[in-house]
């Protein structure tokens, strides 16, 4: 620091203070990254199931984790088909917590009391 600054010193290039360690800054610019907890994924479920149950063509149930701030939606794809000798459904669940946005995939199968139980529910890749 240079003395005649007046009552505001001015850091030179190589002056360090020791509060904020160098680098630190841009580590902390970066959007925090957020994954699913069971919670979440408890909830995207439950969503899938509702909205399979209810068989309505071209819906979608939202889902929200007061908890967490996670919240999404859950859309059917497709028509059903029979695997293992079940009625199945493939679904698309959309996944936001802060900045975070991101897509998972699932299929659910139709249990023997009418509800659809999630079988599958992971990251969304494209094919």
């Amino acid at each position: 620091m240079r003395s005649d600054d007046g009552p505001f010193a001015k850091m030179e290039g190589g002056d360090v203070t020791g509060s904020i360690a160098p680098g630190s800054i841009s580590s902390m610019a970066q959007p925090a990254s957020y994954d699913p907890t069971e919670a979440d994924l408890a909830l995207a479920r439950n969503a899938a199931s509702d909205v399979l149950t209810r068989g309505s063509k071209d819906s979608s149930q939202p889902w929200e984790n007061p908890a967490t701030g996670a919240r999404g939606s859950v859309t059917p794809l497709a028509n059903a088909y029979v695997a293992e000798g079940k009625t199945c459904r493939d679904f698309l669940a959309s996944y936001v917590n802060g900045t975070t946005e991101s897509w998972m995939q699932g299929a659910a199968c139709k249990g023997e009391r009418g509800r659809w139980d999630v079988r599958t529910l992971v990251p969304w890749k494209r094919s």
